[in-house]
């Protein structure tokens, strides 16, 4: 899958959207890390959906994880977490959209962007309390170049999961491009108010803070 550029490092292990969001990952994980074979992930993805947890048990499971995300010390204990909690987000519960999920993730690795956009239209209408489908869905848009669309699905993924640090950060790279340093530092507070020590993330939200408060806004 193509990254759109921006004039940020390559961190913040959680949204895939830009190189600058990776060490968690990739497209193919969730923003967890798999940019590899474009037809493994389905293989990977079927399988899964063949038995996922109940909702009230991947409920649990997550509320677990973040509690332990909430205390977690240092940036590699953050890294192993967050990858934990970004597999989980990927199980919603149907089987019809999580192989859609898992064809749409082939298709952005294979740089075919108009075909996942297709795929993940078709999940988020089954499945439109998924927050990690919005979460995709504006990855692919990111990468088309349509900042707008990429924004507004990374709205809607907060507003299903208020937790979603991922989608969190991708407001804050989002915010920051266009020139919006304030709404941009809110975004990267929020992520880190979920997830501290997201790697880098606590630096670039050090020099906002610094930008903003120098500035009369």
């Amino acid at each position: 899958m193509r990254t759109a550029s921006l004039s940020l490092p390559t961190v913040f292990g959680t949204f895939l959207l830009l190189a600058a969001l990776a060490p968690a990952g990739g497209f193919a994980q969730s923003g967890a890390g798999q940019r590899g074979n474009a037809t493994a992930a389905p293989q990977r993805a079927e399988t899964a959906a063949e038995a996922p947890p109940p909702a009230d048990s991947r409920r649990a499971m997550l509320d677990e994880l973040f509690a332990r995300l909430a205390v977690s010390q240092d940036e590699e204990e953050t890294k192993g977490i967050t990858r934990l909690i970004e597999r989980r987000w990927l199980q919603s519960g149907s089987d019809t959209a999580d192989l859609l999920m898992s064809r749409a993730i082939a298709a952005a690795s294979a740089d075919k962007d108009e075909l996942a956009i297709e795929l993940l239209d078709r999940v988020v209408v089954l499945q439109p309390d998924w927050a990690e489908a919005w979460n995709k869905r504006a990855i692919v848009f990111t990468s088309l170049g349509d900042d707008d669309r990429a924004i507004l699905d990374l709205r809607r993924a907060v507003a299903q999961e208020p937790r979603h640090f991922t989608a969190w950060t991708g407001l804050g790279v989002l915010f920051r491009k266009a020139g919006d340093k304030k709404s941009a530092l809110a975004a990267f507070q929020q992520a880190l108010a979920i997830a501290p020590h997201l790697p880098d993330v606590e630096k670039v939200a050090e020099q906002l803070e610094l930008e903003v408060n120098g500035r009369d806004i």
